[in-house]
């Protein structure tokens, strides 16, 4: 496949518009894209517009996964972006557009190197290629895929986002939450006649700055990250507020595991609502993914940084890929539920710190070039 073709299917997955949902548009493009080279793709919909792609390739034991998500966060302030968000506009080297960093960059390059490598000859190994749908909230792709026993048997997996070329070996859980407060309704001018639904939720936000003080830190992944991110209640100015809700996010490391946050909380809204008489706290887990982490040392982590330094090496001035790990979750975490030693490496092209921003970008350069550890680390992988 020559490089105008390949710069022409990313400019086609950014012109489709699958903000939080649509997958099943980037799914049908998908499957038509691996028809034409011989690859039969199953889309799995399952409504709303929402959709999964499976695509088995090769054969063997030892399946490896190798997944992206279709779906995109929304586009924000449509006034500060300089170039439309679905325009997919090239400019030089790089290709702005929502969702040429996070993902649709690293999505197009795993569809191409299966279909390169297909198209070479025997197909090495066994890769089962799983497009998701939902990745930016609530993971429902993932979470089907893993029910349907999709993970279960994979052997590694490689993750798409986009790293800049380097090779995540471990990434954080996360956790969302809700904390909802009953009290009693009052006139502002009668505050004694009412209970505040806020005050616990104000008591609540004091504390959870300290919660995680004395947790564990983690030898890879540092300590806890965690933060109070919405506080809502009351309907006007002269009355106190009968509800009110607080919503919260914690990132869980393997040595602060997902039970022992949620207990964490539990404990500390339990605490608040026995102190404060005439209040009721309920806490519920929104979202519930767990953290991922691969040796470093691994066999797999070292392949796919060999796969990077290679095929990074044919750009200029490029830095050097390494090893790293980050915070934010990717479908993985839904994944490790199911195959809980699951080796999980995260590779992907420019640029991890421009995901979710206005001017989105993906360089050409480094696609073109992520195109090609992917065909290294799959084909080096069936080897091992």
């Amino acid at each position: 496949m020559d490089k105008t073709t390949k710069l022409q299917i990313l400019k086609e997955l950014l012109q489709i518009n699958s903000v939080n949902g649509n997958e099943v548009a980037v799914a049908r493009y998908l499957q038509a894209l691996f028809a034409q080279y011989g690859l039969t793709a199953k889309v799995d919909e399952f409504g709303n517009q929402r959709a999964n792609l499976i695509l088995e390739v090769g054969s063997g034991d030892r399946v490896l996964g190798v997944t992206g998500h279709m779906d995109t966060v929304a586009v924000g302030d449509k006034a500060a972006w300089h170039h439309p968000p679905f325009g997919a506009t090239v400019i030089g080297d790089k290709v702005y557009a929502r969702g040429a960093a996070d993902m649709k960059s690293g999505l197009a390059a795993q569809a191409i190197a299966l279909i390169e490598l297909a198209q070479a000859g025997a197909f090495p190994g066994h890769v089962r290629f799983l497009a998701t749908a939902g990745e930016e909230f609530g993971t429902p792709g993932a979470n089907r895929l893993a029910a349907q026993g999709q993970a279960t048997d994979l052997a590694a997996l490689l993750v798409g986002e986009g790293t800049s070329g380097n090779v995540v070996y471990a990434h954080a859980g996360s956790i969302n939450y809700r904390l909802t407060s009953q009290g009693k309704a009052a006139h502002s001018s009668t505050p004694e006649r009412g209970i505040n639904a806020l005050a616990p939720l104000v008591s609540f936000f004091a504390k959870e700055q300290h919660l995680f003080d004395e947790a564990a830190v983690d030898p890879l992944l540092g300590p806890v990250k965690h933060s109070v991110t919405v506080i809502k209640g009351g309907e006007q100015v002269n009355s106190i507020p009968a509800t009110a809700e607080l919503l919260g996010n914690v990132r869980p490391t393997k040595a602060v595991p997902n039970q022992e946050v949620i207990e964490r909380l539990q404990r500390l809204a339990a605490q608040l609502d026995a102190a404060t008489p005439g209040i009721s706290l309920e806490l519920e887990v929104l979202h519930d993914f767990y953290p991922v982490a691969s040796a470093p040392t691994g066999a797999f982590a070292q392949l796919a940084l060999t796969a990077a330094k290679q095929a990074f090496a044919t750009l200029p001035g490029r830095p050097v890929p390494t090893l790293e790990t980050i915070n934010g979750a990717t479908d993985a975490s839904v994944f490790a539920k199911v195959n809980p030693d699951l080796p999980v490496v995260v590779l992907g092209p420019d640029a991890w710190e421009c995901s979710h921003q206005v001017n989105e970008w993906t360089t050409i350069s480094s696609y073109l070039a992520v195109i090609e550890a992917y065909k290294t680390l799959i084909t080096n992988f069936a080897n091992a």
